[in-house]
């Protein structure tokens, strides 16, 4: 990464930018839809609904669902497929230990429950990658709103203008605009590359592998 940049933290989210964890929300939210009588929905159509919280996902993927019992059976079911149906995204590994040797301080700022962040970090072996992790279960309000940005910054005792956010959707950039915080996004999850464009964020990359020639 190149010196010039004045950022001493990178906040990421992490389903869709450091991580593909679709096939195990997905294989999740079909395990409620069956217990309902629904019929399964594909990836896709999951991933669509992914990233603005629990809650969120479920209402939108799950008729009638009932809140929070249903929440209670996608999180007994999801630990058993999490692990063996996520992996990193492409430039992922070699990005966060280059940026962690470059002097960089590494978090997570994600609206994915942080109990399920946190043991897929252990499981990928990025735990000592990361000196925060801020779930929704942390503060007030879930992304967009600023909280998890803000908590990260005091937690690291940082300013808004060295950090720097990096997403992979329109939320992630109004989370960061909200913050006052710089965003950079990948088109490599819930939104597609044309409504990133669209919510202008500072940076728009083809993948992790540009941040790390940036």
């Amino acid at each position: 990464m190149n010196p010039s940049i004045s950022f001493r933290a990178i906040l990421f989210d992490f389903d869709g930018t450091l991580i593909d964890s679709y096939p195990a929300i997905a294989a999740s939210v079909n395990h409620l839809r069956q217990h309902h009588g629904h019929a399964s929905l594909s990836i896709d159509e999951v991933r669509r609904c992914v990233g603005r919280g629990p809650e969120f996902l479920l209402r939108h993927t799950v008729p009638d669902v009932d809140w929070p019992a249903d929440w209670q059976i996608y999180s007994k079911h999801h630990p058993t497929v999490m692990r063996p149906l996520t992996k990193l995204l492409p430039g992922a590994a070699e990005l966060l230990p280059a940026l962690k040797n470059k002097g960089l301080t590494l978090g997570i700022c994600s609206n994915k429950p942080r109990v399920f962040t946190q043991q897929l970090l252990e499981y990928l072996n990025l735990t000592e990658l990361f000196a925060v992790v801020v779930g929704p279960e942390d503060v007030p309000r879930p992304k967009p709103a600023p909280d998890m940005l803000l908590a990260a910054m005091k937690r690291l005792k940082l300013a808004a203008s060295e950090v720097l956010y990096v997403g992979d959707m329109r939320v992630d950039i109004e989370t960061a605009r909200a913050a006052d915080v710089s965003v950079w996004v990948v088109p490599t999850g819930s939104d597609e590359r044309e409504a990133l464009a669209a919510a202008k964020p500072d940076r728009l990359l083809a993948s992790l592998y540009d941040l790390m020639e940036s």
